[in-house]
């Protein structure tokens, strides 16, 4: 009976000393104080029937009640107001109470106050990371939102290019011809370097054309028999006279799996491997080595690309197969596609990303870092699956007819240098 009294004798003079103190302005009191009746009624129903229970609602409106610019600002408003109310609470009992009556009401409070603090931190808690998670899906929605304008950006510039560069393409063409019938070969000259022009700005373009389709998940493949032997010929013959020109070292060693036939579109796969041997022409000095490898693994065929260049730095080594991931300042590079640490924009290893993920696969480099003057050089790994059937039953019904014919073939080549085995089994 005394508690209860207590409680009551102190009311007023409690809901004016917290209002005071943590409220400004008339309005902002106002409605802090109707705040402040409901929290202290809701005390009293605790203290007196022992259920610290009892203040869960209001703590749980509390918790949940910062504002935004509370939450941004890093406010936490609420516990403050609890850890006031426990000092406030102490002096105003202090004042209107005995020192018994003080001592037992503040028995009975304090250990309210622990667990109503406890719980509006957690509650804060809960907001804020609510809060916070909320901005981060924001962000990221705004950054989702940039790329997707960025290879829309991307996609128009490529196409509204091509048409004016294949008009650009022709009208020199013809202009070649002409020059060409009349004999003058200092224009000759000048238009085989606006030809050399063209044909770098249509990589360029068909690059971007490329990242767009693989940025929207439009590249579509064309599946048929490959060996990887095939295109790494290829490969050796078409840049066969940069390795020259440049006084490098092209080495592509036999391994296991590479005359295997596996299907894959060969276009897109002879596509990368150019890119990423290419990348390496570029980042190796004058009178380095390039070296083709590779090893058959469980459901996949690695092709192993390694130079003796200037390395890749590890903070480097994702951002390469990003879009546009230009390493050192781009005013620096030297102007041409294979030249040592020539110019571009960026795309060639991204767009071989793109195609190896495409068909199932992976890549990755190795670098034991950039440096120029040890020369580390870097290594390209490729994974392929070892498709061994088409996806497309018409194609696997194609090459199965051709497969059938062609042992039929080698069966009667057979035959017939062997007639004494037939006679035999007669």
């Amino acid at each position: 009976m005394a508690l209860q009294n207590s409680l009551q004798k102190i009311h007023n003079p409690w809901v004016q000393r917290i209002s005071r103190e943590l409220a400004s302005g008339e309005g902002v009191r106002l409605g802090f104080v109707e705040q402040l009746e409901r929290f202290y009624e809701l005390l009293e129903q605790a203290v007196m029937t022992g259920d610290i229970g009892w203040l869960d609602p209001i703590l749980y409106d509390w918790g949940h009640a910062p504002t935004e610019t509370n939450l941004d600002e890093g406010d936490y408003f609420v516990s403050f107001v609890i850890n006031r109310m426990v000092s406030l609470t102490i002096e105003v009992a202090r004042e209107n109470l005995s020192k018994k009556d003080a001592l037992e009401l503040l028995a009975a409070v304090i250990p309210i106050y622990a667990h109503s603090l406890s719980v509006v931190v957690r509650y804060e808690m809960e907001t804020r990371v609510a809060h916070i998670s909320s901005e981060l899906g924001k962000t990221q929605e705004k950054l989702q939102q940039l790329d997707r304008n960025k290879s829309s950006f991307i996609s128009v510039a490529a196409h509204e290019l091509k048409t004016p560069l294949t008009l650009i393409e022709g009208y020199t063409a013809m202009m070649a011809d002409t020059v060409g019938a009349s004999g003058q070969s200092q224009i000759q000259i000048l238009l085989k370097g606006v030809d050399t022009g063209i044909q770098r700005l249509r990589h360029i373009i068909d690059d971007m054309i490329d990242v767009s389709l693989i940025d929207n998940n439009l590249l579509t493949l064309n599946f048929q028999p490959l060996w990887i032997t095939h295109l790494l010929n290829l490969l050796k013959n078409e840049l066969g006279k940069t390795i020259a020109d440049r006084k490098l070292s092209l080495l592509i060693n036999k391994f296991s799996g590479d005359d295997l036939m596996i299907y894959g579109d060969s276009e897109r796969i002879y596509q990368a491997l150019y890119n990423v041997t290419t990348n390496a022409i570029k980042y190796t000095p004058d009178n380095g080595t390039i070296t083709i490898n590779g090893r058959l693994l469980p459901g996949f065929i690695e092709i192993i690309i390694a130079d003796s260049g200037i390395g890749i730095s590890t903070e480097h080594q994702a951002v390469i197969f990003e879009k546009f991931g230009q390493l050192g300042r781009a005013d620096l590079h030297s102007s041409g596609k294979t030249k040592f640490k020539g110019g571009g924009p960026g795309l060639g290893l991204p767009i071989t990303r793109g195609i190896i993920e495409a068909h199932g696969g992976t890549i990755w480099v190795e670098s034991e870092g950039y440096d120029e003057v040890k020369l580390s050089g870097s290594t390209f790994h490729i994974l392929l699956p070892t498709r061994t059937e088409a996806s497309d039953p018409r194609i696997a019904k194609l090459f199965s007819q051709m497969e059938t014919i062609k042992t039929e073939s080698e069966t009667n080549l057979s035959d017939k240098e062997n007639p004494s085995t037939n006679n035999s089994s007669a």
